[in-house]
């Protein structure tokens, strides 16, 4: 899987399969014995036509959120190697998916670029803090946790208000709306 910071599992990315007839399978289950839970997996590797599973054609990048990637992959399962198919070259699929989350990026709403210049240098001093004194490095991490707890109530509460007129709350952060509302709800809630 391939995940960014900002955008974390919302859109978490990995090789997708394609079937020969241009279907895509989905998961593949394994019985484990005499339990009653099944393992199941969509990991591009499994699909060798093995233990019930399809015999996957292509490769193509795929997102947790939905999207799929038009560019195809021919699979050439003679170059796989069975004990590490972690090695075959699946860059094509794991580019696709990088414009996919850049795109995401450019139609979210932008931080503010002195912010995020600010947020930059918090996070290096932070860092140093830790290595050079890490009990003022917690006590500056407490600190920023008060803010963020505070600014993000507020900041929850304002987006939610705009919702209400008809702002959609999801594109703006990069998300979907289920998503975007669990992070309000985040805020929101007292802890």
């Amino acid at each position: 899987m391939w995940e960014t910071e900002e955008f974390g599992a919302a859109h978490a990315g990995r090789s997708g399969v394609l079937l020969a007839d241009g279907s895509e399978p989905g998961p593949v289950f394994f019985d484990a014995g005499s339990s009653a839970s099944f393992h199941q997996s969509s990991d591009w590797w499994i699909y060798t036509g093995e233990l019930g599973a399809p015999v996957a054609a292509e490769l193509r990048g795929a997102c947790s959120c939905g999207w799929r990637g038009d560019a195809r992959y021919p699979l050439d399962w003679a170059a796989v190697d069975r004990q590490a198919p972690y090695l075959y070259d699946t860059s094509g699929p794991e580019d696709d998916w990088a414009r996919h989350i850049t795109e995401v990026g450019a139609h979210a709403v932008p931080v503010p670029e002195e912010l995020a210049v600010l947020l930059d240098q918090v996070e290096r001093q932070l860092d140093k803090l830790s290595d050079d004194a890490p009990l003022a490095a917690l006590r500056a991490v407490g600190r920023l946790e008060r803010i963020v707890t505070e600014a993000g109530r507020t900041a929850a509460y304002g987006a939610e208000a705009d919702a209400e007129s008809g702002s959609p709350i999801g594109p703006g952060l990069g998300l979907s709306e289920g998503e975007a509302r669990r992070r309000l709800l985040r805020y929101t809630l007292p802890r």
